[in-house]
């Protein structure tokens, strides 16, 4: 247990609500979440299924209806074809990145992943016993993927490669050159897979979003991870899922078997309608990050001590603080205590996120303005 991490989010969100409490104003930048509210044909569905009795066991890896749906919308936005026995149905797109490594990865085994990253990424690699190996990503390559340091990262001992794009904590996107790069490298090592984690792939600001997938034998070599909660707004309802060969596919369900025995089922009913319903909803989210991310980036720009990147996807920037004078700890833990302004510090996402800040933008313009007078005043007064 000494090996499992955390995601510093939650403990934010604990340190602000307390806060809140004592009747501090806070502004929550720190949660990756949409404010929105679920889409009401959504919610409309679930109560549908409420009402219709579908609150009983289903299989381990999901309804067939929903497996099916989600075989057909991957086929369409990732031309590939993707049968419904491929698919796995989990409480959340977590538990896909929890089963992939407990079923794939022995101790010992080397596992590499992107730093700054997803926090979870490197702590299930350390409690399965096998060693994290970060890709550094980097400001000047605008948080891209290096081919490069893969390729020379990658031994006999690798067993997993972790992508992530668009990215948490950085939004940066890899592009399909770069992604071809690491498919050439790993094509032939049968012993290597991929877990592509794209949970952001509906919320791209430039270009098309691409996957590892598209690539000759990288199909097989995949586990692509997705969901409903960030291009839904659908945090709370617990519901992603894994597409990936049969075989793994039925070792994961045995993990869902074990653990979950099933994901809840009028969420899944949810599920179906949330992939074949109408989708002006999520497209108007998608519009107004856009909007967001357009006025926080030159908001940030402008206070002294800091710069900001245009993150090209995600609802995420991640500031350089290095000109503050402060790490980014303390100076999280000053914007939250003096400025009533809730973000997470880069180390949160790995050692090579110090001297960064994540802030979500997962909130309304007023609020962002708000936090920007706040974080500009603060600094100064530091």
């Amino acid at each position: 247990m000494k090996n499992l991490g955390t995601e510093t989010a939650f403990e934010v969100l604990a340190k602000a609500k307390a806060l809140e409490k004592q009747g501090k104003d806070v502004v929550h930048l720190e949660i990756g979440e949409p404010d929105f509210d679920t889409p009401r044909n959504i919610k409309d569905a679930a109560i549908k299924a409420l009402n219709s009795g579908y609150t009983h066991y289903t299989p381990s890896a999901g309804i067939p209806e929903l497996r099916q749906t989600i075989a057909d919308y991957i086929s369409k936005t990732r031309k590939l074809e993707v049968k419904p026995e491929e698919v796995v149905v989990t409480p959340g797109a977590k538990p896909i990145m929890f089963f992939s490594l407990l079923a794939l990865v022995n101790p010992g085994e080397e596992v590499l992943y992107p730093n700054p990253g997803f926090p979870i990424y490197e702590s299930m690699i350390n409690f399965v016993g096998a060693k994290a190996v970060p890709i550094p990503l980097k400001e000047e390559n605008d948080f891209s993927l290096d081919t490069e340091y893969v390729k020379k990262k990658i031994t006999k001992k690798t067993k997993m490669i972790i992508l992530n794009s668009p990215e948490n904590p950085t939004g940066g996107v890899a592009t399909r050159e770069q992604l071809k790069a690491v498919a050439d490298c790993i094509r032939d090592r049968d012993d290597v897979l991929v877990l592509s984690d794209e949970i952001y792939s509906r919320i791209v600001y430039e270009g098309k979003h691409e996957s590892i997938t598209q690539f000759a034998g990288m199909k097989d070599k995949t586990i692509l991870l997705d969901g409903f909660s960030k291009t839904y707004a659908m945090t709370g309802w617990r519901l992603g899922y894994g597409v990936m060969r049969k075989d793994l596919a039925e070792k994961v369900a045995q993990l869902m078997t074990n653990s979950n025995s099933c994901t809840c089922t009028f969420t899944q009913w949810a599920g179906v309608e949330a992939l074949t319903g109408p989708q002006n909803e999520p497209e108007r989210m998608d519009a107004e990050f856009r909007k967001r991310r357009d006025m926080i980036v030159p908001g940030l720009n402008n206070i002294k001590g800091i710069t900001c990147k245009i993150p090209h996807g995600a609802f995420y920037v991640f500031p350089n603080i290095t000109g503050t004078g402060m790490d980014s700890r303390k100076l999280g833990d000053h914007l939250l205590y003096n400025a009533g302004v809730a973000v997470l510090p880069g180390t949160s996402f790995g050692q090579f996120g110090e001297g960064y800040l994540r802030i979500s933008f997962a909130n309304s313009i007023e609020n962002i303005k708000k936090a920007l007078d706040r974080i500009e005043k603060a600094v100064k007064k530091h």
